[in-house]
């Protein structure tokens, strides 16, 4: 997909204007949470702070996508639902603090924004920022996935709730676990090239996975169901249990693994 030029699909479109939109968005969020966070241990407990990083890191961004957009819809993790997103083309997909758990323990790094713009059920535009290390990755400026490097492939699991089968994934991959925090983090890590593989199958919803989708899909990456199948969002039922993300030369081998695995799709 370009982002040079107006795209379309089902009528609707998305432009440069997009895809900047969302990486603005991200980075403005991810700079409030980082001013809560600093008052972790003087002003707040980490409950307190975790508490507010949701809260008004979602009013802002529920805030400004009705300004900016007044005609699309919005899903986010911490607004109420409604079935009037299911009647629009267009719709922002947001979890304004993923890693909500690791924001809460400083000097963590592994926590992360996402806003994902999905157009006809596909995630066209993203951004992820992962604030407490100064950075944005988004569709604005695709960043090409960087190169493996040699040896056992690096696999991002959850530090907190791996999926059961991961270790049997591993030995079928001959991988290395390497355990992190928010889905967008341990998907941003494939990006980045600080891990090989992104597996969850341990239930998640679609904006837990959107916005990171959409990024690595720009970098050049691997993104389905664990079963090979597209990733769908804007569904009535928002919980998407499962994805894999990985280099395109990968994907074979770690789609062959997950089905000798058995994981749960």
């Amino acid at each position: 997909m370009s982002t040079n030029s107006k795209e379309t699909l089902s009528g609707a479109n998305w432009d440069t204007s997009d895809h900047a939109a969302a990486r603005s968005l991200a980075k403005e969020a991810g700079e409030l949470l980082v001013e809560i966070r600093k008052g972790i241990g003087t002003m707040l407990l980490a409950d307190q702070a975790r508490r507010e990083g949701d809260t008004r890191s979602h009013e802002f961004l529920a805030h400004a996508i009705a300004e900016r957009f007044p005609g699309d819809g919005l899903l986010s993790e911490e607004g109420a639902d409604s079935d009037d997103r299911l009647r629009r083309e267009r719709v922002w997909i947001v979890d304004p603090l993923d890693g909500t758990r690791e924001f809460g323990e400083p000097p963590r790094t592994d926590w992360a924004v996402h806003v994902c713009l999905a157009v006809g059920a596909r995630p066209v535009v993203g951004a992820v920022a992962l604030p407490a290390r100064g950075m944005v990755l988004s569709t604005a400026e695709p960043q090409r996935a960087s190169e493996g490097t040699p040896g056992l492939l690096r696999l991002a699991v959850s530090r907190s709730r791996p999926p059961a089968f991961v270790e049997r994934l591993a030995e079928v991959l001959e991988a290395e676990l390497v355990p992190m925090g928010s889905a967008g983090a341990k998907a941003m890590a494939v990006v980045l090239g600080e891990a090989d593989v992104y597996v969850h199958a341990g239930g998640q919803y679609e904006w837990d996975s959107a916005a990171p989708v959409a990024v690595a899909q720009s970098a050049g990456l691997h993104a389905s169901r664990i079963d090979g199948s597209p990733l769908v969002y804007n569904q009535p039922n928002p919980w998407l249990p499962d994805l894999v993300i990985c280099r395109q030369e990968s994907a074979p081998e770690v789609l062959r693994a997950l089905k000798a695995t058995r994981a749960p799709a």
